[in-house]
């Protein structure tokens, strides 16, 4: 991968590939190993982007597809992950992002959601519109608020537990 692709076409997106890669990993070297391979595949399948969407809505569809099938790998090699109580977001200290608490405990309140509606949940909190979240996802837009709806209150619950 040449420099000029990174910087030209990776790292003004690397904050979502971040948060993408953060909302399916645990641990810091998972971490590391998504947002790597993500990187890889997005130089890798450059050519397959025809214009027919944005670029960012590309990395967005590129970052969730390389996550979701690193995550099956893993579950298939009968490794669990991605409940809160495996391993705590505070082993996520090398990135400043990751030490602000409050974002931990949403994180792994996300993590504790099914993986279509993590990726829904980040794409909303990146202030997508429900068209632009149905278009990277592949799906319908009126669901997506629907979805949203459900997700937010799945949260909050969430979150009220661990607050008590």
């Amino acid at each position: 991968m040449s420099q000029d692709f990174y910087q030209l076409s990776i790292l003004p997106f690397a904050a979502i590939i971040i948060k993408i890669c953060r909302a399916y990993t645990n641990s810091q070297e998972d971490f590391e190993d998504y947002y790597q391979e993500v990187c890889l595949q997005i130089w890798r399948t450059r050519d397959n982007f025809h214009r027919q969407c944005n670029w960012s809505t590309w990395v967005y569809r590129v970052s969730l597809n390389v996550c979701l099938t690193l995550l099956k790998k893993k579950k298939r090699h009968g490794k669990t992950y991605f409940t809160s109580e495996v391993l705590p977001d505070v082993l996520i200290t090398e990135n400043r992002a990751f030490n602000d608490e409050l974002l931990n405990q949403l994180y792994a309140a996300i993590r504790r959601l099914s993986e279509v509606d993590r990726a829904v949940i980040l794409l909303y909190l990146e202030e997508k519109s429900y068209q632009e979240i149905a278009e990277i996802l592949d799906t319908n837009a009126n669901n997506i608020g629907v979805r949203v709806t459900r997700i937010k209150e799945r949260l909050k619950k969430l979150l009220d537990e661990n607050s008590h």
